[in-house]
């Protein structure tokens, strides 16, 4: 098992006051690795960072967006979203596409992601609702392949169902890899362990096939819509609309991965699943790729308080990272 690496730290009023350990891999435009620190070849569940892979897999089933010419459709079916408005109308329509009300989804009901979007809700007296899961837009997305393919809506999100079965043979192909495992993820459905090498193979594929295929019309329709995938204030669509080309998407337990337009590709996985700590990993691998720096200031990283006024920052651990990467 390789060591921890120590990826992040907490610094408070100048004091190391936390450290996250992690691993990060990242491939250049050539799909040479350039970075490999950690545990990159052990599996681990993507979470919501498989979301992409999942899209491309309903469409490889038969999902039919043709109607759906500016990609809107196909970047909510790959988010995580706020449940903020605009969110949620995307949502309505793809079951309206299919004939469908909001109890079909298979879902937990919840409030909006995003604190605006759940204050508002509050505030007009409302309350948990299947359309406001962060997943509504996956899990609409399957029921419209599944009333499309003639399959059964019961159950869509069950293992052994036909569009889950199809779903595992496009993420097994777009990682080059038979999963090492199977899970439920937080909304339901079923979950397929990668490595991280894997999944950032995986989203290589994503940004290099040829125009107009499943893999990348999903890119480009998260691409051109980098608020549906996420919302207000999120790092994937922050990043996105600010830096060209670049496809990202976070999962939870520290999990996220990012392509650039050249085919260059990074992935993070935080041991102990801290979100904090997965951005500014992020974005230091990001820049060594060569994203410029002023692209990535925007990069909302979470901030260390006291009394309310930043005292601190979580960083990289930049010196540990180059020292390990400078060892022979």
């Amino acid at each position: 098992m390789p060591a921890p690496v120590p990826l992040v730290e907490v610094v408070r009023s100048g004091l190391v006051e936390s450290v996250h350990h992690g691993s990060l891999v990242a491939l250049d435009a050539s799909g040479q690795s350039v970075i490999d620190l950690g545990a990159t070849r052990i599996p681990l569940f993507p979470r919501s960072a498989t979301k992409p892979l999942q899209a491309v897999g309903m469409l490889r089933a038969g999902l039919d967006l043709d109607r759906d010419l500016d990609g809107a459709d196909l970047a909510i079916a790959a988010a995580s979203h706020n449940g903020e408005p605009a969110h949620v109308r995307q949502v309505r329509a793809l079951l309206v596409r299919a004939g469908l009300d909001a109890d079909a989804l298979a879902c937990p009901a919840d409030l909006p992601l995003g604190e605006p979007a759940r204050a508002d809700v509050l505030r007009n007296g409302g309350g948990p609702d299947r359309v406001y899961m962060n997943c509504s837009g996956k899990h609409a997305a399957m029921l419209l392949t599944c009333v499309q393919k003639g399959w059964p809506i019961t159950a869509y999100d069950a293992v052994d169902h036909p569009l889950q079965q199809a779903i595992r043979a496009a993420v097994e192909d777009l990682a080059g890899e038979t999963a090492a495992a199977v899970g439920i993820d937080g909304c339901g459905v079923p979950i397929y362990a990668l490595s991280l090498i894997g999944l950032a193979a995986a989203y290589r594929r994503l940004v290099t096939a040829e125009s107009g295929s499943a893999e990348r019309s999903v890119a480009d329709a998260m691409r051109a819509h980098p608020h549906l995938v996420a919302g207000t204030g999120r790092e994937d669509s922050v990043l996105m609309a600010t830096v060209p080309g670049l496809l990202m998407k976070g999962g939870a337990e520290g999990v996220h991965a990012a392509a650039l337009e050249t085919g260059a590709v990074v992935a993070c996985k935080v041991d102990d699943g801290a979100a904090r700590a997965r951005l500014p990993a992020m974005v230091w691998a990001l820049h060594r790729l060569g994203v410029p720096a002023d692209r990535l200031a925007g990069a909302p990283v979470e901030p260390v308080l006291g009394g309310g006024r930043p005292v601190g920052e979580v960083r990289v651990r930049a010196d540990v990272i180059h020292d390990l990467l400078d060892t022979p």
